[in-house]
């Protein structure tokens, strides 16, 4: 099989596609691609945002590959830097990261679509948890899915392993828009533009603050921010990026960021 991942840069914004036919599932080889690739992009400081997408219309990604389970890959084998897909566990990644869904996202899928902090899905998007019918458990998920929509519909996803459409997954805040197929790429790239456009230093920092506080008490928090004392936020204060926010807006101009 060719490469399952093929990758596109442009200015500061890496495109990763997967392109495994038939249905874009995921074995070990594919994601221990997938956490290089990552890996790199969290690494290159020319690097500022990432878009995750796959080719085809009918899947997204339904998750973990069982033919190459049938075949030997293992459950619990080496899925290489940043775990399942190579986003999952993907330490200290301060930049941001865009997910499109096309056609069916579902388990281990769903799982990596809740690995990116923004999701757009096309019209024809569904999404489900199915583990609970096979006798296993939606492990991030379970993590995950209670902290981006309602408790109470996380847990009727999870426990049940139904499916809910697009519009469904819009209204409970899972997807930030909803296009159609045609227009997912358009859509997508005009949002990676706007990120790419905003100040680098700044969301490496909202990123390092959201993901650390998520278990601290909210002063033990603000203090840690105050006192400067996330790497990112004290990178960010002593920054000309910093200072040319200030300047931009005493000028009335648009700033000028350089992530420095």
């Amino acid at each position: 099989m060719e490469n399952p991942i093929k990758t596109r840069r442009e200015g500061h914004i890496l495109e990763v596609t997967l392109d495994r036919p038939k249905a874009n599932a995921i074995d070990l080889a594919t994601s221990r691609i997938m956490g290089n690739i990552f890996m790199e992009f969290r690494d290159d400081p020319e690097l500022r945002v990432a878009i995750l997408r796959a080719e085809g219309e009918k899947f997204f990604c339904p998750g973990w590959d069982l033919k190459a389970a049938a075949d030997g890959d293992a459950v619990d084998g080496d899925y290489g830097i940043g775990g399942f897909g190579g986003l999952q566990e993907l330490g200290n990644l301060n930049k941001p990261v865009i997910c499109a869904v096309n056609g069916i996202c579902c388990g281990g899928g769903l799982e990596l679509a809740l690995s990116c902090d923004l999701i757009l899905a096309s019209d024809n998007a569904t999404f489900a948890l199915p583990e609970i019918n096979s006798g296993t458990v939606a492990d991030a998920a379970s993590i995950k899915l209670p902290k981006r929509i309602p408790y109470h519909v996380a847990m009727d996803m999870l426990l049940t392993g139904r499916w809910i459409d697009a519009e469904e997954a819009y209204r409970w805040g899972l997807l930030r828009e909803i296009t159609t197929p045609e227009t997912l790429a358009e859509k997508t790239w005009e949002l990676a533009r706007l990120l790419e456009s905003g100040p680098p230093l700044v969301q490496a920092a909202i990123k390092e603050v959201v993901r650390e506080a998520e278990d601290m008490k909210f002063q033990d928090a603000l203090n840690r921010i105050t006192k400067r004392q996330f790497a990112t936020v004290d990178k960010l204060y002593g920054s000309e990026d910093n200072l040319e926010g200030a300047r931009a807006f005493a000028e009335k101009r648009k700033p000028v960021w350089k992530g420095k």
